[in-house]
């Protein structure tokens, strides 16, 4: 009588030892692919529309386990075991599918192959490259204001270097649809953003006799343009790129970065040559900030050469001197009004003003100088409209310059991920020996012209100088740092006043530097 349990008994240690099996193979197979789960997950999350198949990140074969059968009689009439449920039918990853040549637990291809898919993914993702470029503007800001290594390299090229690093390396990609937006819609607002604070009658009236010497820096830009060219005309660069860079470099020693991007775009001038060009200027600005430091003398005695407005006297004013050029915020200390601070209300404005420059300067463009560049006639817009209603500007200048810094690092980032380090590092002595070569002659035809023809003070000269290579705030720094309190507004005015002027003189060089013989094949 005791058989029939015998038998159930072997039948269900049989069934028991199955499902032990079963299980060790299943859980083998789960450790197997926990690689395949991450890189299906990041792919996914990298972008979401991009449907993947399971069968290409799984591609071992599921099969189903045969069928067990049941050890327990659960028909009526016959004996069962209380508490047992015969079990379902189990999915089950055999050990050769396992083992097999595509799987991870048998090669590492399926892996190696997996990471360019995700990698794809997450370059085609707007959302990745944006968070990407944002991230890189506002590390360049942060290097710069509290590093002094970002101090000493500056926003702008401390953004670019880092975005040419992890582009180079497969993070960023080097062409993306947000790159053509920042270019097409960003900078252009960038232009007139940045402009805000330029009141020709201002620059005019408060400058005096250093206004001349920066017209004598500006001339000597343009002279040192025309002497450079010839001698280093920068083929490695590409076709028909070396007059074009030539032309930018001149407007950012005349001006500023804002007037570079300004005539780079205006010349489609590529990425790359816009990333080199920059890195070596930068090197070269430098050591000749050093240079014009140590001529010039401190606490020298200050001359009634400059005429200063009382209500604009530096006493009642404090002038922000961060090392990016852009940032070319006044504020006044103790007059400082709400309507002077950022809000939601001049954010706005800002905005608004910005957008319909921009828009006027594309009608203007297209009915006077079709198939040219907008930013040259929205600069004009935006000086004259500062000019003529200098009130209202004033009130948002400086949410203005805060979005247009924002803006400008933008493109630097975008710069720098489109380019290629063998280019900048094969460019980069050319460039290098143009901008040096370039602000040498500079130097030389300001001194000459300014202290031995026009007998003009060494010190306004050497403001003048430090206006046109650096900008605005760099020239109000060493104004500040040498102690002449007096040349700290002019100084920052007529760095204001380049940023108005140099676009359209930079430009101008175009037809003459393609017309230079070029005398030295480089």
């Amino acid at each position: 009588c005791h058989q029939p349990f015998l038998a159930q008994n072997q039948r269900m240690t049989a069934v028991d030892g199955s499902r032990k099996k079963l299980s060790r193979m299943v859980g083998v197979s789960c450790h197997l692919h926990v690689f395949r789960v991450l890189i299906f997950s990041m792919a996914l999350l990298g972008n979401p529309a991009v449907s993947f198949s399971p069968s290409k990140i799984f591609p071992c074969k599921i099969r189903r386990a045969p069928k067990l059968r049941s050890a327990y009689p659960t028909s009526p009439g016959k004996m069962a075991v209380p508490g047992f449920r015969p079990s379902s039918p189990s999915v089950h990853l055999s050990a050769a599918s396992i083992l097999a040549p595509g799987c991870i637990g048998g090669s590492w291809c399926s892996l190696a192959s997996a990471i360019p898919r995700a990698r794809t993914a997450l370059h085609a993702n707007p959302s990745f490259v944006l968070s990407s470029v944002l991230l890189l503007s506002i590390f360049g800001i942060t290097m710069e204001r509290r590093t002094t290594v970002g101090k000493a390299l500056s926003a702008p090229l401390a953004t670019m270097a880092v975005a040419l690093t992890v582009a180079n390396i497969g993070v960023l990609p080097f062409s993306s649809p947000i790159y053509s937006m920042i270019n097409q819609f960003l900078v252009p607002l960038a232009v007139p953003l940045l402009l805000f604070d330029s009141d020709i009658r201002r620059v005019i009236t408060d400058t005096g006799s250093l206004l001349m010497a920066f017209i004598v820096g500006a001339i000597s830009t343009v002279i040192g343009t025309l002497i450079a060219f010839p001698l280093v005309p920068m083929r490695a660069l590409g076709p028909d790129q070396g007059w074009k860079v030539a032309c930018a470099l001149a407007a950012r020693h005349i001006g500023g970065a804002i007037n570079f991007v300004a005539v780079a775009d205006t010349l489609n001038v590529g990425g790359a040559a816009v990333s080199a060009a920059i890195a070596a200027d930068n090197i070269v600005v430098a050591f000749y900030f050093a240079f014009l430091f140590y001529l010039a003398k401190s606490g020298e005695e200050e001359t009634e050469s400059v005429m200063i407005n009382p209500s604009d006297t530096f006493s009642n004013r404090t002038v922000t001197l961060p090392s990016d050029p852009e940032n070319m915020s006044v504020e006044d200390s103790k007059r400082e009004t709400r309507e002077d601070k950022i809000s939601l209300p001049t954010l706005g404005i800002s905005m608004a003003v910005s957008s319909s420059l921009v828009t006027l300067g594309g009608i203007l463009t297209r009915l006077l100088l079709p198939g040219t560049s907008s930013l040259p006639l929205t600069s004009v817009l935006t000086v004259m409209a500062a000019t003529i209603f200098p009130t209202f500007f004033s009130k948002i200048r400086a949410t203005g310059t805060a979005i247009g810094i924002l803006f400008m690092q933008m493109f630097f980032a975008a710069s720098g991920a489109s380019g290629s380090i063998a280019l900048v590092l094969r460019s980069a002595p050319s460039l290098f020996l143009f901008s040096s070569l370039q602000v040498g002659v500079h130097f030389i035809s300001l001194m000459t012209l300014g202290k031995l023809i026009l007998k003009m003070e060494e010190r306004e000269l050497y403001l003048a100088s430090n206006a046109n290579v650096g900008g605005p705030t760099t020239a109000a720094a060493m104004a500040q740092a040498k102690h002449w309190p007096k040349l700290v507004l002019p100084a920052l005015l007529i760095g204001i006043l380049g940023y108005a002027s140099a676009t359209a003189l930079a430009l101008a060089l175009g037809p003459l530097l393609i017309r230079l013989p070029v005398l030295v094949q480089t």
